[in-house]
């Protein structure tokens, strides 16, 4: 990323996949490089630098993508494999910004059900924005199908 100024998360990444490659760190140095090529690939269809935002969004795509790839291998009796999908989910977890404490998602999904919003669309159109990055939408979706049976 030539321009720092967009994300110095970015810029984070590329450093990590710099000394991952001087340590000679194989697994760590493919799955920096797969998120870093997902980040240019997000890059060109913005026509822009994206914005640590953007980063996150790309990062927690890719683990989401592994957290399917090692249930799959999982259900297929592959734990081996599974267990490199896992390793990988905890390079890319190590960038992402602290999580947000559940109970706070739990009071904005009870403050917009509370507002009027009766259906999960309204609800998770009113919460998700408030957390996005921060949290994981279907984190934020379990909390929010909970709440709405409690009525």
């Amino acid at each position: 990323m030539a321009d720092t100024t967009a994300s110095s998360l970015a810029g984070t990444l590329q450093s990590a996949l710099n000394a991952a490659r001087k340590a000679h760190a194989r697994d760590r140095t493919l799955v920096l490089g797969t998120i870093l090529a997902n980040l240019k690939n997000r890059q060109i269809e913005l026509r822009r630098e994206p914005t640590d935002d953007e980063v996150v969004d790309v990062l927690r795509k890719g683990i989401k993508l592994r957290r399917e790839a090692a249930e799959q291998f999982e259900k297929a009796g592959r734990t081996e494999l599974a267990q490199v999908e896992a390793a990988q989910i905890a390079v890319l977890e190590e960038f992402l910004p602290p999580a947000i404490d559940p109970e706070k998602i739990r009071a904005a999904v009870r403050a917009a059900i509370d507002g009027g919003a009766t259906d999960i669309g309204k609800v998770m159109g009113q919460v998700l924005p408030r957390f996005k990055g921060r949290a994981e939408g279907r984190v934020i979706n379990e909390i929010v199908r909970e709440e709405l049976q409690k009525g």
